[in-house]
């Protein structure tokens, strides 16, 4: 196992912008709102509010699947089976519109899949999940239901890079094949556990962990509904990230890409370096500008280096949406 520290590749990405349906999932990131923990989930939760006169939105059990072409006539199936995947898993406090900016960075022969979380946007009215195997049971489910088949790429943001460890290892034990790549970013390897006490402080703790990871707009802090609602769900992932210890597991044999950013102060490239003790496979830590959440700012540079270590070409594609 190797660790070798790499510079951020850079993209140029070219796409059509494709049409988009109208629901909290997709007007959420269209308005910039993908940035910071509980961003994305208190605007669709305001917004299903003035859709539904307070009630949930309508439940969907379901892999978030991002169409990125209007004129592609895909089926579910034919994406799984004619295209390299790229699997998403959400940040704490975070929702699948998160990663909704990247489809216009993603070249034709990737298909963009986000994994969506119990208790947020279109699953708002299902129960938080607060433990990690009850989380991951749940998820690989979903993915083998959808035929997961290789090639795929796990990739997941801080909480999400846990997450996506604990599937792949999840799918192997169920005798599926693993990802082509791991992709964790913004946290360090489940072989040091990042124990804490912020999911058991009171809200006024919360609230200055959100303000010291940056991202969570004051607006939503100060309206007493939101606040109530993205401080729910923040503390339950938090709970569920604090209270994570990996079970004892042989190392994966993929190859693992740690994404950090170089201003981050929960993880740095030493951090990420850690991420080699749990594969056989070859490890490397890239370092982007940014904070905690760099991968929006620079997910066409993310997005290029993925492709990079898969030896695919990037393509022409519009410019991302902020």
């Amino acid at each position: 196992m190797t660790t070798q520290a790499c510079l951020p590749v850079g993209s140029t990405t070219r796409e059509a912008a494709p049409s988009v349906r109208r629901s909290a999932y997709s007007v959420g990131a269209e308005k910039g709102q993908a940035r910071g923990i509980g961003n994305v989930l208190a605007f669709s939760m305001k917004l299903s509010t003035s859709l539904t006169g307070g009630s949930s939105l309508p439940l969907k059990n379901e892999l978030r699947t991002i169409p990125k072409r209007p004129e592609g006539q895909f089926s579910a199936a034919q994406k799984w089976k004619s295209m390299h995947r790229l699997i998403c898993f959400p940040h704490a406090g975070g929702s699948a519109s998160a990663f909704r900016p990247w489809r216009a960075v993603m070249p034709p022969n990737v298909a963009l899949h986000v994994l969506q979380y119990p208790g947020r946007e279109s699953r708002f009215g299902e129960p938080l999940i607060d433990r990690m195997p009850d989380l991951v049971r749940l998820l690989t489910d979903e993915l083998m239901s959808q035929g997961l088949r290789q090639p795929y790429v796990l990739l997941g943001h801080s909480l999400g890079a846990a997450v996506a460890y604990e599937v792949a290892q999840e799918l192997r034990r169920r005798g599926r094949p693993g990802p082509d790549l791991l992709v964790p970013c913004a946290r360090q390897s489940p072989t040091e556990p990042r124990r804490g006490e912020v999911h058991r402080g009171d809200d006024d703790v919360l609230i200055a962990e959100l303000r010291r990871l940056g991202g969570t707009p004051s607006e939503v802090l100060a309206d007493p509904d939101l606040r109530r609602a993205v401080l729910n769900v923040v503390r339950n992932d938090y709970r569920l990230s604090e209270t994570y210890v990996a079970r004892p597991a042989p190392p994966l044999e993929c190859p693992i890409m740690v994404l950090v950013g170089d201003a981050d102060p929960e993880c740095s490239a030493a951090d990420g370096a850690g991420w080699a003790a749990v594969t056989t496979g070859h490890t490397t830590v890239s370092t982007f500008a940014g904070d905690h959440f760099f991968l929006t700012p620079r997910r066409r540079e993310v997005v290029a280096a993925v492709l990079s270590r898969l030896g695919l070409p990037a393509v022409n594609a519009w410019p991302s949406t902020p």
